[in-house]
């Protein structure tokens, strides 16, 4: 292996970051029993929530600017490399069918494209061109928000991609686990989920991972609540995409409305199986074609559209 000056600057920046810090006295856990090695690595787990929860201030304000965005047609585009590029996909990938949002609205990019996903792709994850590239295709717009994720808060796809955003009007967040990152610096919206060093030294898909996935679930779950995609903690945009699916729309009706099943079936099946509308069949007394322009008329948002037809908000 050759040494450069560049390699030797890259050991000294990431022997600085607290995600890859050295820690002595774990030197020793291979000669552990596995039972402690299982409780140190729960011990460590359990201290994530409160690294994210110094963060909150920043994570609602960084969801309100989101939530703003989309609503007047805005994508959420998050952009990653490895495991941060892969927690960006999983997230994105889980709002149509827990939302029924249009696929095209929250998108995952990973550097290296698709096959990264499962194989590593060496060298994407150093390319802001390509970061520029992937964005570029997507035509972005003001009303647009990029999210670039990534542990150590330097890679260069994560920091290109919020730079090449911001250049072009979109919103920005960036969203790292290291102090003073280049990667927040670069965005409107910094959050730095500090969770020190790692069990496994450098191993960032673990207590890294774990704050990316919790502030992940904040930035589209709370975002779709602001959206009106949810009726109190009920996911009435749910997709009955199968048995399952059509199964839980059933029983969020029900649970919305206190109906007995026969009269939500038949709801149901006036709102051709749509949960929201179905719910303003049973609670506003109103047929199908009604609740469907009602919803349309109030944006999709529930219980806006159950005030305007006069029944409980």
């Amino acid at each position: 292996m050759t040494h450069t000056p560049e390699s030797s600057a890259l050991r000294t920046e990431l022997a600085a970051l607290a995600t890859e810090a050295f820690r002595p006295e774990l030197a020793d856990i291979d000669r552990l029993p596995t039972l402690d090695i299982a409780r140190l690595m729960n011990g460590e787990d359990a201290t994530v929530a409160g690294a994210v929860a110094e963060r909150l201030p920043e994570i609602a304000a960084a969801i309100d600017a989101v939530a703003d965005r989309m609503a007047r047609g805005g994508r959420l585009v998050y952009a990653g490399a490895g495991t941060a590029g892969r927690l960006g996909v999983l997230d994105a990938s889980e709002c149509p069918p827990t939302f029924n949002t249009d696929p095209a609205r929250v998108v995952g990019l990973i550097a290296g494209g698709p096959d990264a996903m499962v194989t590593s792709v060496e060298g994407a994850e150093d390319s802001r061109e390509l970061a520029e590239s992937d964005l570029a295709a997507l035509a972005l717009t003001a009303d647009d928000t990029v999210v670039g994720v990534s542990a150590s808060g330097r890679t260069p796809y994560a920091v290109g991609a919020v730079a090449y955003a911001r250049a072009r009007g979109a919103l920005t967040v960036g969203l790292a686990c290291n102090p003073g990152s280049a990667l927040a610096a670069a965005a409107e919206h910094g959050i730095e989920v500090v969770v020190g060093p790692e069990l496994l030294t450098g191993s960032t898909r673990l207590k890294a991972g774990t704050a990316q996935k919790l502030v992940l679930n904040m930035l589209s779950t709370i975002t779709m609540i602001r959206l009106g995609k949810t009726y109190g903690n009920l996911m009435v945009d749910v997709r009955a995409s199968n048995d399952k699916l059509r199964a839980r729309s059933h029983r969020i009706v029900a649970l919305a409305t206190g109906a007995e099943d026969d009269a939500v079936a038949r709801a149901l099946a006036a709102a051709d199986g749509e949960v929201k509308h179905a719910i303003l069949v049973l609670l506003a007394d109103v047929d199908g074609p009604t609740a469907a322009r009602l919803l349309k008329e109030s944006g999709g948002h529930l219980r806006a559209a159950l005030a305007e037809a006069g029944g409980p908000a």
